[in-house]
């Protein structure tokens, strides 16, 4: 005769418990992960925002802190990247504030907007000063390169006689050029090279008096800052940094009125920088644009622009070597 086990109901009730509490924590899980809307916004965004009819360009990013928060930075039209404390998400709608950066008021920059795919969000965006404009924004390319780059011959972007090959940005022309220097005698219109690049390597010399500003922006979008920063500590915002990205790792400034250099190779999103003769930053990659970019279209190829709205600066020997296509 054969035995009978029996499975006592106080064995049994805690297991199906469990099983039926595993069951229900996996549907969930597919519920929420499987919504047609739930698109991740994790990543990074190239923003372009319509003021009135003009295109200004802005940047987001966004990656995960912890299991449940999402946090990232802003980059607008003008001023360094910015921190996001929190961005909020529910697999359609995003929205997130921060507090004023240069503006007069303690009203904070607010940030809404729909992802229609993975490649693709729109919104609005609320100033500080009660502005709403309308914004439209894509993924931003990884811009990574499968070889390394075979240099062409150089150009001379500044031919030490006039500005041929270069415009404004601004109404009015301040830029002169005497005895072979590019000057901006006071503050201005950016200049920008007619000619655009996609990889290259850059040699620049620069001059500024005391407690003067410029930049150099490669491809019209990425700022090395020209700042007066003798004695000061490395930093985001003083000379040779990617502005609000990247600190160069020694402070490498000579005394303003002295001319100073950049050599600079810029491949993809990564960068190497010379200044003075001294590697402060090596093969580091650009996040994104930085305030004050001409576009934030980052996988076209860009000019050069020069900063000549924050102060007298000069230039000379600029000179440009492009990767071959």
């Amino acid at each position: 005769m054969k035995r009978i086990t029996v499975v006592k109901p106080h064995y049994f009730l805690p297991l199906l418990i469990l099983l039926l509490t595993a069951i229900s924590a996996v549907k969930a899980k597919g519920a929420t992960n499987n919504k047609p809307d739930s698109i991740s916004i994790e990543g990074r965004w190239d923003i372009t925002v319509d003021e009135d009819g003009k295109p200004v360009p802005s940047w987001l990013e966004v990656h995960h802190s912890g299991l449940h928060t999402l946090v990232g930075r802003f980059v607008g039209g003008g001023g360094s990247a910015r921190p996001i404390a929190k961005v909020n998400y529910d697999g359609s709608k995003m929205s997130f504030s921060i507090p004023p950066q240069w503006e007069n008021t303690s009203n904070d920059l607010v940030v809404e907007g729909t992802v229609k795919d993975i490649n693709n969000m729109s919104g609005t965006m609320i100033t500080p000063y009660g502005k709403t404009y309308n914004w439209t924004a894509v993924r931003a390319p990884s811009l990574k390169r499968t070889k390394e780059p075979v240099w062409g011959a150089p150009i001379k972007l500044f031919n030490g006689k006039d500005l041929s090959g270069w415009h404004i940005t601004g109404e009015k022309n301040q830029w002169v050029v005497e005895n072979g220097v590019l000057k901006s005698p006071h503050s201005g219109s950016n200049l920008v090279s007619d000619k655009k690049f996609n990889d290259f390597k850059l040699h620049i010399e620069f001059r500024y008096p005391k407690e003067s500003n410029s930049g150099v922006y490669l491809r019209g979008r990425y700022e090395i800052q020209v700042e007066d920063s003798k004695g000061k500590e490395a930093s985001v915002d003083y000379l040779g940094a990617i502005y609000g990205f990247i600190i160069p790792k020694e402070q490498m400034a000579k005394a303003a009125g002295e001319w100073q250099s950049y050599d600079v190779t810029l491949v993809g999103r990564r960068v190497t920088l010379i200044v003075n003769g001294k590697q402060v930053i090596t093969d580091q990659e650009i996040p994104g644009i930085t305030g004050g970019a001409l576009d934030s279209n980052e996988g076209d190829p860009g000019p050069l622009q020069i900063q000549g709205d924050h102060g007298p600066v000069e230039y000379r020997n600029i000179i440009i070597t492009p990767a071959k296509e």
